[in-house]
């Protein structure tokens, strides 16, 4: 028996939804970007002002130093705050998984606490603490310069860690550490989980001790899970945004030393009002992230084999 015409089409009907958020709000910006990268375009003038200019977008982007200095300032913050993100979040997931036993759960949501906190709060957070006259940081450092072992290491007046282009970018990196760290624990706790536990049992009846149980089962276990995260890590410290731009009130800090790829490109668009030049940005940040991104994954696929 043929199903009903009303039958046939239900499936697209239930899907339809999807299907028309993605085609709106996903593949048609993607397209638009596409076209504006090669239109010189001020919205406030309408879209009859679009003038097609070929290359030039891709031309000056690539000649503009501050694009150059943004991507600089990107693969620094990417690099100071992912990193350590891994190198701390697996030695910590091990213990919260073997040690903590019925507190792991309570661990976890503390140490995830701060992913979900909102991103406006986290800065004035850390605005305050890290102020340079009033803030718990400084106030901390005076206290150790009374100890006479600290006093020809320290500075003797008041760092400016908002201010200064050689200060600025550690701070940054150490809050976006600060914030993902607890996502990547609760990756490799659920990966941890799934290890089967006769690997660590076998392992203690031939007399494996707790470091050879994590270097000889538990890290070649994680390998899937530790290039998931670090790709996670790899795309999103390239879109790095939120925290430089609330940080720095939007203007990349003392000498643009904490202008992100992101920022710029955000500033190009909605302050400067050349969303074609901005597309163009968008486009080579897009290509740096798919490099480093098939380069993980050769490196990780290198490891495996």
């Amino acid at each position: 028996m043929k199903p009903l015409v009303g039958q046939a089409l239900a499936p697209y009907v239930l899907i339809s939804p999807f299907i028309v958020l993605f085609l709106v709000f996903g593949l048609f910006p993607i397209g638009f970007s596409f076209f504006l990268m090669f239109q010189m375009w001020d919205p406030v003038q309408g879209l009859g002002s679009m003038k097609f200019v070929g290359l030039d977008n891709l031309i000056f982007a690539l000649e503009d130093p501050l694009v150059w200095t943004s991507l600089g300032n990107t693969l620094w913050l990417a690099l100071a705050s992912g990193l350590p993100q891994h190198v701390v979040a697996i030695p910590l997931a091990y213990l919260i998984n073997e040690r903590l036993g019925r507190w792991r759960n309570p661990a976890m949501g503390a140490y995830f606490l701060p992913y979900i906190t909102s991103t406006v709060a986290i800065a004035m957070m850390f605005s305050s603490m890290f102020s340079t006259d009033f803030g718990i940081v400084n106030a901390a450092l005076d206290g150790l310069a009374q100890w006479p072992i600290f006093q020809s290491v320290l500075p003797a007046t008041h760092i400016d860690w908002m201010g200064s282009p050689e200060t600025i970018k550690p701070v940054i990196s150490f809050v976006v550490f600060w914030r993902y760290l607890g996502f990547n624990v609760i990756l490799y706790v659920a990966a941890m989980q799934s290890i089967p536990r006769e690997l660590y049992e076998a392992a203690r009846m031939d007399g494996a001790r707790n470091w050879q149980q994590f270097f000889f089962i538990t890290l070649p276990q994680l390998k899937p899970m530790m290039f998931f995260g670090v790709t996670l890590t790899v795309i999103g410290g390239l879109q790095l945004f939120e925290e430089p731009f609330i940080l720095t009130g939007g203007k990349g800090g003392a000498e643009y030393s904490a202008m992100t790829t992101a920022m710029y490109m955000y500033r190009t668009a909605f302050e400067f009002n050349d969303f074609g030049l901005a597309s163009a940005i968008s486009w080579l940040l897009f290509l740096v992230i798919m490099v480093l991104t098939l380069a993980t994954n050769w490196l990780f696929k290198g490891r495996q084999g």
